[in-house]
Formats: structure tokens, C-alpha cells, sequence
């Protein structure tokens, strides 16, 4: 059979990005330290003070892909830029700035109707951490929009991080409804979870003592909840 070596670096090893931070560095170590390029994975950056040096590194940078079988997307392409977006950010030669649609839809959060339905999206990351969002569907300026109440992020414990999936995705909900009950009390609403299995452990019987204390939780706003 012979053995069978990549050619290209295929897509879902774990160390690919790692692997490709190093090459890139390596080969462009003289250009990194010359202090005008800046390489994150995939994200390269050149800036220079005059228009003619920006033309020169940006030549000098583009030799060196062929020979190392690099390719580039020109469509991904941003050249002659005064301001750019990098990893999130908004940079310039003058400043370093939050991307502000990145940061949209906290600034513009709605204010609460409590007489319409509320929505609330679930997801835990196994052994890391729970999250949710209340959304509330709204007429602004007209026109509907489903806009964002509240976020919720949780660190699991190092006792939490060993719970089975069911406890799990039960917590992300006990979590929820404690901290958004000033929202939810007495409001209809749906739950969102990928996960389900969640609406049975409502009525199951038990003597988890995790899953009873979940089932407790919730009892007051079983009534006006639906989770889908």
C-alpha cells in the first residue's frame, strides 16, 4: 500500500491553525521583524507611512506565495485602506475602536413590553459554559423587529462541568428563569434549546436529586411557557 503523505493541509485537524501560524511566521520572519507586517492565522496586515513603501511591501509580500504555494482571495482583499477591521476591531494609524456592529444589538437593546411574548434561546457548550438571550418581538419605527432584552453568560463550576446532558441543559434553564424573573413572571413565552429531551424531564419521574430541584424551579412558570 505504501504510505500516504497530505499535500495540503486538510481541513479539520486540530492543530492545522497552530501548524499554519508557524509556517507563516517562519516565512515571513524578516518582514515581521521588520516591524511592518502583522500575520494572525490567515489575517495579514501591512502598514507603512508613504504610499511608494506600501507599494514595495505589498510586492514583497505577494513574491514570496507562489513559491510556498500560498493563494490568496482577491475578493477578501482590502488594499490602500486608511481604516480596516481586524479580528473585531476597527484600526487605523490614529486608533484602536470596537467594531460597532459588533456591539449593535446591546446598544439598541429593546425596552420590555411585558404584554407581549417573550423568546428565550438556550445553549450550553459542554464542560464550559450556559447562555441565553431574551428576545421580545417589537414595532420600531413601523416596521417589526426582534430585538434582544437580555444576555446571560455562566461559567460552569468545576462540579458542574462533570454533569451528564440532561442536567446540563436543565441548569442552562434554572439559570435562565432565575436571573430573567423580573422579565418572565407572570409573561408568556418559548423556550428554543436543541436539546429535546428537555420538556419530558417537566413530568418525569425521578429521584435525581438535580433533575427534582429543576423540576421545582420551574413549576411557576410552567403555565406560560412552551419550549420548542
Amino acid at each position: 500500500m505504501g504510505i500516504y503523505e497530505y499535500k495540503r493541509m486538510p481541513f479539520g485537524i486540530k492543530n492545522a491553525p497552530a501548524h499554519l501560524q508557524r509556517m507563516i511566521d517562519k516565512e515571513f520572519q524578516e518582514e515581521i521583524l521588520e516591524g511592518w507586517m502583522v500575520v494572525y492565522i490567515d489575517e495579514i496586515i501591512i502598514y507603512s507611512e508613504t504610499w511608494e513603501d506600501h507599494v514595495q511591501c505589498i510586492d514583497r509580500v505577494l513574491s514570496k506565495f507562489t513559491p510556498i504555494n500560498l493563494k490568496i482571495s482577491l475578493k477578501k482583499c482590502n488594499f490602500s485602506q486608511h481604516e480596516l477591521l481586524a479580528l473585531g476591531n476597527k484600526v487605523s494609524g490614529l486608533s484602536l475602536a470596537t467594531d460597532q456592529n459588533k456591539v449593535a444589538a446591546v446598544l439598541h437593546k429593546l425596552v420590555p413590553k411585558p404584554s407581549k411574548k417573550f423568546n428565550l434561546p438556550l445553549d450550553a457548550a459542554c464542560c464550559q459554559g450556559l447562555g441565553a438571550a431574551l428576545h421580545q418581538r417589537q414595532i420600531v419605527d413601523g416596521e417589526p423587529r426582534e430585538g434582544v432584552i437580555y444576555y446571560i453568560f455562566k461559567k460552569l463550576k468545576y462540579s458542574e462541568a462533570g454533569y451528564e446532558a440532561t442536567q446540563t441543559e436543565s441548569l442552562v434553564l434554572v439559570s435562565a428563569l432565575e436571573k430573567l424573573h423580573y422579565y418572565l413572571e407572570g409573561a408568556v413565552f418559548k423556550v428554543y434549546t436543541d436539546f429535546t429531551a428537555l420538556e419530558s424531564l417537566l413530568n418525569m419521574k425521578t429521584n435525581n436529586r438535580h433533575i427534582l430541584r429543576f423540576q421545582i424551579a420551574i413549576q411557576e412558570y410552567k403555565g406560560n411557557m412552551t419550549i420548542i
